[in-house]
């Protein structure tokens, strides 16, 4: 009884144990299951053919990697033997990870590079025109790189009215990716810049693998603002200059695409103002011409034609009208005088000139026998006066 142990003391023991014998291991193996947790923590699992482990790789420790890690990459890490008690089970407490060879990070970069082209991310139709005389230029690299130095140089011999804005950036190593990531969304921030430039100078491909990062290529494709990709030299490739709106064999080249040359510039200048007075003349001429047969054609008359001849039925119809109006107008002033004829015949004073006259008793007219009484006086009208007969 003396040699029982509780769970959490033969664990103890156990980790105790395999700690102290296996304080710092080297493992190669294939990546599964990866989850970058929220808490900044990578928990993997770390296979070969016959076995696998359980790894971990904690906050802080983690941004000293490159690259990030995918299922099915193979690497090599460095780490220490442990035991986690609530589970009682082993696992490695990685301190470095680093690619199993070159080909374990070319054949990432085929992933991505797949998987973005699948969601349309190098799609032509997404891509945004480049200025031709921008004002601002924004550049995404190390401020103390020589590639910066180069392209300050090459802004200014070409075309010195230009803007540039440096938001540096580390450009490998650790955290690289975030950063550069963090300085296009800060440069898309500023709405006076007209194009961004996000690059370095040549390098192994572990050096440039922080373009090659997922983070980066999204930051780019969501990028408003127009972006050229120079990364490394004319062979190299990256994910993001498949991302970008225009990739540039080199920094410098990107500035030379970016820029307009002030000699050229020039140059055109000084031929246009030459020869400006001649081509006006002539192009003057040569519409002068081309409008006089215009005017003269067959097509640009008939439109005056139509007016004429439609002015023609005009005064037609005008006639026609007015005379239409004479005629009713004389006809209604006829109808008019007869009818002033027949009124007039009616006129009282025109009835008693034709021997009629008008027979009046208390102030009334008598127009029928049985209405006269005979008792009373009687007014009788003539035309030429009044009696009265009693």
């Amino acid at each position: 009884m003396e040699s029982i142990l509780s769970v959490s003391e033969i664990t103890g023991l156990i980790k105790q144990t395999l700690e102290e014998n296996f304080s710092e291991v080297n493992v190669i193996g294939e990546i599964s299951n990866f989850k970058a947790h929220v808490s900044g923590h990578w928990y993997f699992t770390l296979k070969d053919a016959n076995a696998q482990i359980s790894c971990t790789m904690w906050r802080g420790i983690n941004n000293y990697v490159f690259f990030t890690p995918q299922d099915g990459m193979k690497v090599i890490i460095t780490g220490k033997l442990t035991i986690y008690p609530p589970r009682g089970s082993y696992q490695i407490d990685v301190r470095s990870m680093k690619p199993a060879g070159v080909g374990e990070l070319q054949a990432a970069f085929e992933k991505l590079k797949q998987k973005l082209s699948a969601e349309g991310l190098f799609d032509e139709q997404y891509k945004k025109p480049i200025p031709k005389f921008p004002q601002k230029i924004g550049i995404v690299t190390a401020i103390d790189g020589a590639a910066f130095q180069d392209m300050k140089s090459i802004a200014s011999r070409r075309y010195p009215l230009v803007e540039i804005i440096i938001a540096s950036s580390k450009v490998q190593g650790e955290g690289a990716a975030e950063e550069i990531a963090e300085c296009i969304k800060l440069l898309n921030k500023q709405k006076d810049i007209d194009l961004i430039i996000v690059g370095r100078g040549g390098g192994s491909l572990e050096d440039l693998w922080a373009f090659n990062e997922e983070i980066v290529a999204r930051a780019i494709f969501d990028s408003q603002i127009p972006i050229i990709s120079a990364v490394g030299h004319e062979i190299d490739f990256t994910i993001s200059d498949f991302v970008a709106d225009l990739r540039a064999a080199t920094p410098s080249a990107a500035m030379e695409l970016a820029t307009p040359s002030k000699d050229e510039l020039f140059a055109f200048i000084n031929e246009f103002s030459d020869y400006f007075p001649a081509i006006m003349l002539e192009i003057v001429s040569n519409y002068n011409d081309e409008i006089d047969q215009t005017i003269s054609s067959y097509g640009f008359r008939m439109p005056q034609d139509i007016v004429k001849n439609k002015t023609q039925l005009l005064d037609n119809l005008i006639y026609r009208f007015q005379n239409n109006f004479d005629i009713k107008l004389s006809d209604q002033k006829k109808s008019l005088e007869l009818l002033e004829s027949k009124v007039d015949s009616f006129n009282i004073d025109n009835v008693l000139k034709r021997g009629f006259s008008i027979i009046k008793q208390n102030d009334r007219y008598i127009t029928r026998k049985k209405n006269l009484e005979k008792e009373k006086s009687i007014d009788i009208k003539f035309y030429d006066g009044e009696v009265r007969i009693k």
